[in-house]
């Protein structure tokens, strides 16, 4: 008995994703749960599992093609054989016109992964950016899987061969080459126009500015030297910067309720808790996962949520749930080498705190010169909602308890 493959539910407010990559070809196995297409909405990657035991009888849609929530993606033949089951080619026309979703052009995606082979999230976001096909990489980790590094290396090795490729194969969007100047033409990925979207409508929308401090961080480097053995003894986790910050942060959004506010309509929404948004580097962009009730949270429970989220966006396995909400961000560009900037804040959130790089400069205290570990702090922010008073208060407050991590813990 044939049994359809429809998408699932993907989320509030998402109806349609891409097609990804086939996790498995027809005539394969494939076992109940077990995943055998990968779907990339606006903001995550999501695995669509099988919902039998069975032999997968045929792709009914194409890597890159737009599917909508309850679509029909594939078949499955429940309790099937290898041997009773023939591929079968991707053929949208076997399916009801009702359920066949638009077809939109695409840049070459990856081919379908090999049979008898589950990529992990991070290998399998690598060959779709890569545009390679994994069926003819030569695997080097445990069993022949596919790694990262072998992805990467492929990749390599086929833009080397691209100029000699290009004058043997026509492509459907040529290369632009000029000696040995070239030019590619490759689609964006949904995440990639969803944040270009969602950045020119903060800026469209919100009144935006940035008022500037900055911080010494001798305390707290102190205080983490002090105790970063201990700490992680204890907990598990390395005791890092950002804990400082977030619970610096919680202090100042109490005591300036705007600041941790948001618009909606005529009506200005205050929340009694902080839910932080903390801005982290994942293989197809920037993406925000809420760590909530931060204002409730320890040191190392901080830590630990910003390490699993950290984890998480690397390996392309966040969910929907994993970014929904939040109050407040926090954008670390200081670990890329970032002096200052001016963040864009998260919409719906009316404000967002940038963190940079910490370098040794002279500053002047108690009437001398001296060298201290400095970082520039920015607070971007919505002026419809925060006065200029109240974003440069909260920001002197977060200064201020850096620069006496004490405060943190007295609530001052």
């Amino acid at each position: 008995m044939a049994i359809e493959v429809k998408v699932p539910v993907l989320g509030e407010s998402v109806s349609e994703a891409s097609v990804g990559a086939w996790l498995k070809q027809p005539g394969e196995a494939v076992k109940r749960d077990e995943p055998i297409c990968s779907l990339e909405t606006d903001k995550v990657a999501i695995d669509v599992p099988s919902p039998v035991d069975g032999i997968l009888s045929a792709h009914m849609v194409q890597p890159g093609d737009t599917v909508k929530v309850g679509a029909v993606i594939a078949t499955v033949e429940e309790g099937g054989t290898a041997s009773a089951a023939a591929p079968a080619p991707v053929a949208a026309a076997a399916a009801p016109a009702a359920a066949s979703p638009a077809r939109v052009v695409a840049a070459p995606v990856a081919a379908e992964t090999p049979s008898e082979t589950t990529l992990s999230p991070s290998v399998r976001r690598a060959v779709l950016e890569a545009g390679l096909d994994p069926s003819t990489i030569k695997g080097t980790g445990k069993d022949g899987r596919l790694t990262k590094e072998d992805v990467v290396a492929a990749a390599q090795a086929k833009k080397a061969e691209a100029p000699a490729a290009a004058v043997s194969a026509p492509v459907a969007e040529p290369a632009i080459q000029t000696g040995d100047r070239r030019e590619e033409r490759v689609k964006m990925t949904r995440l990639r126009q969803t944040i270009a979207k969602r950045l020119k409508s903060a800026q469209n929308d919100a009144a935006l500015l940035t008022t500037f401090n900055d911080v010494d961080m001798t305390a707290v480097i102190a205080a983490r030297t002090a105790y970063k053995d201990v700490f992680e003894k204890k907990h598990g986790i390395k005791l890092g910067f950002m804990s400082f910050f977030a619970k610096a942060a919680c202090l100042a959004l109490k005591d300036i309720p705007a600041v941790n506010a948001r618009i909606e309509g005529d009506e200005i929404i205050y929340h009694d808790f902080v839910d932080l948004s903390v801005a982290v580097s994942a293989p197809n962009g920037l993406v925000v996962p809420v760590v909530r009730n931060v204002d409730a949270m320890s040191f190392a429970e901080v830590e630990l949520a910003i390490a699993g989220f950290g984890k998480k966006a690397k390996e392309g396995s966040l969910t929907m749930a994993d970014m929904s909400g939040g109050t407040f961000t926090i954008s670390n560009g200081g670990v890329f080498g970032s002096l200052m900037s001016t963040p864009i804040i998260n919409p719906p959130q009316s404000a967002v705190l940038g963190l940079h790089r910490i370098e040794d400069r002279p500053v002047a205290r108690n009437g001398q010169v001296v060298i201290r570990p400095m970082m520039y702090l920015a607070l971007s922010y919505d002026h419809r909602l925060i006065d200029g008073r109240e974003a440069v208060t909260a920001l002197k407050i977060i200064k201020d308890a850096i620069e006496d991590p004490m405060r943190l813990l007295i609530d001052l």
